[in-house]
């Protein structure tokens, strides 16, 4: 049996006229806010969940690369604290965050083991601003849906 990708879910769009359906799929996926990621696998239930909230978010395949700086740079721990390489050698017992980020790649850790490690990784806006229209599709010319690792690239931008 293959592992499952990893997906980086990234929401782009607020909460103004929006249905309370689309809104409670949000809510699900944990995407409060505008600029807040998740990282979520491709069974299909989420994936369906996506395809109800293509209007608001974009998605697209993480590399463990990515997902290293994610948590290097967006990590967070309850209280505000920030994720150190100390931390996770006294929790999970892996030396660094590059090499925890490619056991959770690897299908061999989650990041629901990490003990107080928020969900949400809160976002910046992408430095430069984004280059196409937050109301169209990607494949349109826009940025919203799935972009396949493409995704890698923004979230770079935004942290």
């Amino acid at each position: 049996m293959a592992l499952p990708r990893l997906l980086a879910v990234i929401r782009l769009r607020g909460r103004v006229r929006i249905s309370r359906e689309v809104k409670d799929t949000l809510e699900m996926l944990r995407l409060h806010r505008k600029n807040h990621a998740v990282i979520i696998d491709d069974r299909p239930s989420y994936m369906g969940m996506l395809k109800k909230v293509i209007d608001y978010v974009t998605w697209g395949e993480i590399t463990s690369e990515t997902l290293a700086y994610l948590l290097r740079r967006r990590g967070e721990l309850e209280g505000g604290k920030k994720i150190t390489d100390e931390y996770i050698q006294k929790t999970v017992g892996i030396n660094s965050i590059e090499k925890l980020a490619q056991a959770i790649f690897d299908g061999k850790i989650s990041l629901k083991d990490i003990p107080k490690l928020k969900p949400v990784f809160r976002l910046h806006p992408p430095s430069g601003g984004f280059k196409r229209s937050i109301k169209k599709h990607y494949g349109a010319g826009g940025e919203l849906g799935y972009r396949g690792l493409e995704i890698n690239e923004l979230i770079r931008k935004m942290c």
